[in-house]
């Protein structure tokens, strides 16, 4: 009777042992998948995030607060309505493609904005990357110095480099527009082969990052290029397009070097031109590398004039 107690015993304590395993297991499961799922959210950045929410929280006053609180960017509404903001340091995106916002009947057209118009902001710009030298030297040296700046990103580049665009990204810059390869007998036939290349780009970025941007820049700017046309086209796609006012020359053919970028960047933002948003033109493709050099003393001799820096949006003044 004794032996078949003990055996009994021993049955019941490895039944308890196989049912404490297997929760035990369960929770380590379910543990695994809260940091699993926690870490998702923090992957897919403010773009998802956002996109995500209710509707009731797309409201102009709930954009406008969150971006007081930190936000990292604000991710437009269906109806465009919580676009017109105050801050000049939260990137804005849209969640949806054009081609997407076609198919769901919602609007394309980009509201009248008012420009922001408090404070002292300079606005760094550089074109034609991502690459996988000078962009990422460009992105440590404005994390060493707290520095936010826009990247006008070619279609091409960003295949070739997704991972510095997101980087890009997730560091709370600003993505713009800039062509799909910068081919001038493409772009400006019409402004419905412009926009194409555009529309083009913005399915990569999307495509790699979740969002598109509502900014872009015309290669070579618009002056030369545009007609009365192009500007009613771009607006009704949802698109503004920023050029500069103050310019490094570091595209110039004679090979300059980087003191010459930063005299150039010093004595024109002395200029009234410049005085209230100075929006400052830079390149950060493969063959920029005195660029990088003069960066960080582009920094220092801005913030010794008393600019805050901002990236470019909907709202951001056009430099002239």
């Amino acid at each position: 009777m004794r032996i078949m107690e003990s055996r009994a015993q021993m049955r019941k304590e490895k039944t308890m042992d196989r049912i404490g395993g297997a929760t035990g297991l369960v929770r380590r499961l379910m543990l695994g998948s809260i940091v699993l799922l926690a870490s998702i959210s923090l992957l897919a950045g403010c773009g998802r995030q956002q996109a995500e929410s209710p509707e009731s929280s797309s409201s102009a006053d709930v954009a406008e607060s969150s971006s007081r609180a930190g936000s990292s960017c604000v991710i437009v509404d269906d109806a465009f309505s919580n676009l017109q903001m105050t801050d000049p340091t939260i990137p804005v995106y849209d969640k949806y493609t054009l081609s997407e916002r076609r198919a769901k009947g919602l609007t394309t057209t980009m509201p009248d904005l008012t420009p922001y118009k408090e404070g002292k902001v300079v606005y760094l710009t550089f074109d034609d990357g991502p690459d996988e030298k000078n962009t990422p030297a460009i992105l440590d040296i404005l994390k060493e110095n707290g520095v936010q700046a826009t990247f006008y990103v070619t279609g091409q580049h960003a295949e070739l480099h997704p991972d510095v665009l997101q980087r890009i990204y997730a560091e709370h810059h600003a993505i713009g527009n800039h062509s799909y390869d910068h081919d001038y007998k493409k772009l400006y036939v019409s402004p419905e082969t412009f926009l194409s290349e555009m529309e083009r780009t913005d399915e990569i970025i999307h495509g790699i990052l979740g969002v598109r941007p509502l900014i872009l820049r015309a290669p070579g700017g618009v002056i030369g290029h545009f007609t009365k046309a192009y500007d009613p086209a771009l607006k009704a796609s949802g698109y503004v397009e920023h050029d500069w006012n103050v310019s490094s020359a570091d595209a110039a053919p004679n090979h300059p070097v980087a003191q010459d970028f930063i005299d150039n960047i010093d004595s024109q933002t002395d200029k009234p031109v410049a005085a209230h948003a100075a929006i400052i033109l830079m390149h950060c493709s493969e063959g920029h590398e005195e660029t990088v050099k003069a960066l960080p003393e582009i920094i220092r001799i801005l913030k010794a004039k008393g600019y805050t820096f901002g990236v470019i949006t909907p709202m951001t003044p056009q430099p002239w």
